[in-house]
């Protein structure tokens, strides 16, 4: 059996980093997840942590801010008719679901929300 995969990786067809590539890519166009939920889900479809860093390795802190803006903005017409803390949490608890480190979603929730500088407090 390791003979056919290593026959099977010689000639193209088991190829770790096109896969991962193309998962990262996934995930960031059509999910617009996080570097810890991108990394999250490679590794749960075995992949190894190298083949998971190179991938995304592409990815820069502007891409992912501007992903969690985008992602965050999309959102807050679900949000609408709801208490100002409460859009806050539950946009920062999505946000933080999909990847995202809890400071950049504080700071994405807050903009998309137009708060202020202080996290709401629940009323």
């Amino acid at each position: 059996m390791e003979a056919e995969l290593i026959r099977l990786e010689a000639v193209g067809l088991i190829d770790d980093d096109a896969f991962a590539r193309q998962a990262v890519e996934h995930e960031v166009l059509v999910r617009r997840s996080g570097h810890r939920a991108i990394a999250s889900r490679l590794g749960s479809r075995g992949l190894d942590r190298e083949t998971v860093e190179r991938a995304l390795a592409g990815l820069g802190a502007e891409d992912e801010e501007t992903r969690v803006l985008e992602l965050a903005r999309s959102r807050t017409s679900r949000l609408v008719g709801l208490p100002p803390e409460k859009a806050f949490a539950r946009l920062v608890s999505f946000l933080a679901r999909r990847g995202y480190p809890p400071d950049l979603a504080r700071r994405a929730a807050r903009t998309a929300l137009a708060v202020d500088d202080q996290d709401p407090e629940p009323g």
